[in-house]
Formats: structure tokens, C-alpha cells, sequence
């Protein structure tokens, strides 16, 4: 099978890991016969070095003419200082709208090799850390009005944060879907208490649920969400949540499972022509030496391979390999301990390519 993969190497650390992402599809493409052509593509940090902004049209338009998009990181201390619009997180933005883009899937799994990892008490750990936060990812505030002015003298900033019910119901159905391939269990967390678009999201998903009988749906306050993923992080199997809960959810999440190098995510809309990334930074600070863990941009790419290409039994192969090596005592620096084998991330992109 033939697939063209927009590949967009980022800032700082992240050319790092989707060099070992791209040497793990290399066995893929040999062991399954397939072939996988790659377009550079220019954003963030890198585009606007080269293009004076973080997305261009042209850059964008390659994005669309592909299969699916494989991402490693962007931004860095470098472009920090630029104005708002010309940030390289803007082109992360303008990239998920062009692309249509309204679904984010973050899985929140603990390896049990690294268990001990998890800043969690062990009790907890030992219940199990296996849930999906799908993130509704372009609507609300990040998308909304920006503004800063004066009034009576003094600066106010204003962001406003819109959602519709097409937009709300379109990703509910992603997260009732979701939770049917899994354990039927799904959490919708908003702010009803206080917002108005929390409401609307009650109102739809309260619609929605009539259509999926066998899912146990419940609600939950973000506040509440984000205490009990730290207290009780088994209770949850799929949730469900505007862009900007999710964000910090998702984030946070991640950190529980004992490491955020480990932990891959997808977006999708309409089409299977999707953008995979690491949910983790560029890393500057690592940067060029050899320390960043690629292994959550080697699951990314598993992801595509998977959701965007129907490849499952390529992406299973990707997983064990993970696996294996995790079985065999190798970690970065990120996820070390003790009686464990320190690698660089060339070294463990090796042992997963050759795992496989």
C-alpha cells in the first residue's frame, strides 16, 4: 500500500524524534510491503525562520494533499518574544482549523514496566490507568475573540469562548462512539455552574446519549475531573470535553503514567487524513543531545497507521516492540531508574526498529 506522509520536523529536540518515528516506518515499509512518501512540510519555529510566519498557505496546502500528517514539536525560547499571531503556536492552530480538525484523542495508559514511574501512590496505580480524553479541538476560547484595551485607564483583555451545538454534538458522537469500542463508560466534564457553554454541552450531550442506550454516561465539574484523575483515575474509561479543559486534562494525565514521553495523540475530523503528534514540547532545552524520549512519536506514528491507514496488525507490531523493549530494562533519561539501562533516543529508536 501507498501512502504520502506530511511529515513536519518542528523545533528544537523534535527533528530528533521523528527521525526515529520515520526509521521505525522504514521496517514497517519492508517487513509488511508497504511504501510510505514523505513531503516536508515548514511550521512553527521553522516556517517562521524561513517564511517570517508559523503556517504558511503553501506549507498548509501540502498538508492537505496528503494521506495523513505526522508531527514532532513545536516552538522554543527562540519565538518566544513575537506577537500573538505570529507565535509558532498559531500555526499549530491554523493547522487543525485548515485541516478540519475537530477531534483530539489522548490515551492515558501506564506501562506496567513503569509503574514505579507514576508519581501516584502505588494503591492507586495497582486499580489501573487506562482512559481516553477526547478533546474537542477547534472551538471554544482558543479559537474565540481576542482583545486588549483600555478602559478608564487601565488595560482589560477579553477572550471569548464560542461553541455551537453542531460543534458540540459532532464531537459527543466521537466520544459515545469511543466509549462503544471500549467499556461503554463515558464522562462529559464541563462548568455548568458557572458557563453558559458548559450548559449548551449538557444540553446536546443529554440529546446525544438517548442514542447510545448501552453507555453509562455521567457528567463532572472540571475541577472535580482534575482531582479525580489524581485520586481515582480507574473510574474513568473515555472522556469527553471542550478544547481548553481538555488541554489541561490531557496534560495532566500524562503525567500520571509515569512519564509524558510516552504518550502519543491523534486528531481527526471528517476524513481519515489525520495529524499525530506527541502531546509533549519541543524540549529546548535538550536539544542536540542525543536525551529526548521518541518513543511517543514512534506511537503516533502507530496511530496513523492504524486510524488513518487500517493498517492495525502494523500498529499492534509497533506496540509489542515498545513493549519489548520496555521488558528488557531499557529507558531515557526521562523514565530511568534504578537497575535500569540508560539510552539516548537514537539508541532506544534502534531497539524498537529492531524489535520489530
Amino acid at each position: 500500500m501507498n501512502k504520502k506522509v506530511g511529515v513536519i520536523w518542528g523545533d528544537c529536540s523534535s527533528p530528533e524524534i521523528v527521525k526515529q518515528a520515520l526509521k521505525v516506518l522504514e521496517v514497517i515499509e519492508k517487513k509488511y510491503g508497504h511504501k510510505f512518501d514523505y513531503e516536508k512540510i515548514a511550521m512553527g519555529g521553522e516556517a517562521i525562520d524561513l517564511y517570517g510566519e508559523p503556517l504558511p498557505q503553501h506549507e498548509l496546502d501540502k498538508c492537505l494533499a496528503c494521506d495523513s500528517v505526522l508531527l514532532g514539536a513545536i516552538g522554543g525560547p527562540k519565538w518566544e518574544g513575537l506577537a500573538g499571531e505570529a507565535r509558532p503556536e498559531k500555526g499549530l492552530l491554523k493547522l487543525r482549523a485548515g485541516m478540519g480538525l475537530y477531534s483530539n484523542n489522548r490515551p492515558a495508559k501506564i506501562w506496567p514496566q513503569l509503574a514505579d514511574a507514576s508519581p501516584l501512590r502505588k494503591d492507586i496505580v495497582e486499580k489501573g490507568i487506562d482512559f481516553i480524553i477526547v478533546r474537542e479541538l477547534i472551538g471554544g476560547v482558543y479559537f474565540g475573540k481576542h482583545e486588549t484595551y483600555e478602559e478608564n485607564g487601565q488595560l482589560q483583555a477579553v477572550d471569548s469562548m464560542p461553541y455551537n451545538e453542531a460543534e458540540i454534538r459532532r464531537i459527543g458522537k466521537i466520544g459515545f462512539e469511543t466509549a462503544m469500542k471500549r467499556n461503554k463508560k463515558l464522562c462529559m466534564v464541563d462548568k455548568a455552574n458557572v458557563l453558559d457553554t458548559s450548559r449548551l454541552w449538557r444540553k446536546v450531550m443529554n440529546e446525544l446519549k438517548e442514542d447510545y442506550p448501552e453507555v453509562d454516561y455521567s457528567v463532572m465539574f472540571v475541577d472535580n475531573c482534575a482531582m479525580q484523575i489524581c485520586k481515582n483515575p480507574s473510574q474513568f474509561d473515555v472522556i469527553v470535553t471542550e478544547n481548553m479543559f481538555g488541554d489541561i486534562l490531557s496534560d495532566e494525565a500524562s503525567e500520571i503514567t509515569g512519564s509524558i514521553g510516552m504518550i502519543p495523540s491523534s486528531s481527526l475530523g471528517e476524513t481519515t487524513c489525520g495529524l499525530y503528534e506527541p502531546i509533549h514540547g519541543s524540549a529546548p532545552d535538550i536539544a542536540g543531545q542525543d536525551k529526548i524520549n521518541p518513543i511517543a512519536c514512534i506511537l503516533s506514528a502507530a496511530m496513523m497507521l492504524q486510524y488513518s491507514f487500517d493498517m492495525k496488525e502494523e500498529a499492534q507490531a509497533i506496540e509489542k516492540a515498545v513493549n519489548d523493549v520496555l521488558d528488557q530494562g531499557y529507558r531515557t533519561a526521562d523514565m530511568m531508574s534504578a537497575g535500569m539501562t540508560l539510552v539516548g533516543c537514537e539508541k532506544m529508536g534502534d531497539l524498537i526498529a529492531q524489535s520489530i
